[in-house]
């Protein structure tokens, strides 16, 4: 086997459920091969970048090796390689969502604040 589908492969790498959600996601624009927009019906080979993005997070890999069928999580780990440069964006964006959330963790606002905020909207003149 030389070349793949884009669909097939992401679904058998399990980067998404099913070849649907695969083909969604192409179509929707968050995978790229080699930097460029693709379409589910692309056929990749070994040695391709391809950038996939699930929920917050961009994936970059290499395929290393190619499969029409989906199976066990330990075997599709081995059909590709994260770059070392996606992985530590990964852990940056991941550190500033924490960060992010623990500023947002705010007391509830007492009696002068919601009268602040009530003004700012224009409730209270």
């Amino acid at each position: 086997m030389t070349k793949v589908r884009l669909d097939k492969w992401l679904w058998a790498a399990r980067f998404y459920k099913t070849r649907a959600l695969a083909k969604a996601a192409i179509d929707g624009g968050k995978v790229s091969v080699d930097g460029q927009k693709a379409k589910p019906s692309k056929e990749i080979t070994t040695g391709n970048r391809v950038t996939a993005r699930q929920g917050w997070d961009d994936k970059t890999v290499v395929v290393l090796a190619l499969s029409e069928q989906r199976r066990s999580a330990d075997i599709a780990s081995q059909l590709y390689e994260e770059t070392a440069e996606s992985i530590q964006t990964r852990n940056e964006r991941t550190e500033q969502r924490k960060a992010n959330v623990l500023h947002s963790l705010h007391q509830k606002p007492n009696k002068k604040e919601r009268r602040q905020r009530q003004a700012m909207k224009g409730k209270l003149l």
